[in-house]
């Protein structure tokens, strides 16, 4: 059994979650329970006009998840997906494990492992700003 971290984007009738939200996010968490699927972090993320219609649907809702799972059940979830009444599309890759895990936790709203990654950027930006300060300045003193 491999396990992987997978990012799953469901594209979701909007009609139906408007209605059952409650009930739209059990059925896409029942077929991520059937696969054996550890949701690390889920949420809805875009509500909207479609290009085109999906099964009719002129409207949908995003709705990412972020799990670890076994790779051979990504088929199954795969079938389920595509038997739901509720999962108009869906679309999973396997992102970096770094990716995955920043990801993750600011899809989750953990605030503690936000703030410890905008500290540390926000040290490589100021290093960057004195760096282009300084070569601004010389150019000019060559000019």
């Amino acid at each position: 059994m491999a396990l992987r971290s997978y990012e799953i984007m469901f594209l979701l009738d909007s009609g139906k979650f408007a209605t059952d939200p409650d009930g739209v996010t059990a059925e896409v968490n029942t077929i991520l329970d059937k696969v054996g699927a550890e949701v690390v972090s889920a949420r809805p993320w875009m509500d909207g006009k479609l290009a085109y219609p999906i099964e009719g649907q002129r409207k949908g809702l995003h709705y990412l998840t972020y799990v670890k799972a076994d790779s051979g059940q990504i088929q199954q979830l795969q079938r389920l997906c595509r038997l739901s009444n509720v999962v108009l599309r869906h679309m999973c890759i396997v992102p970096p494990e770094q990716l995955f895990d920043l990801m993750s936790t600011s899809l989750s709203g953990d605030p503690s492992a936000e703030d410890e990654g905008a500290e540390g950027e926000g040290e490589e930006s100021k290093g960057d700003s004195s760096e282009k300060a300084s070569s601004d300045e010389e150019e000019t003193a060559n000019a």
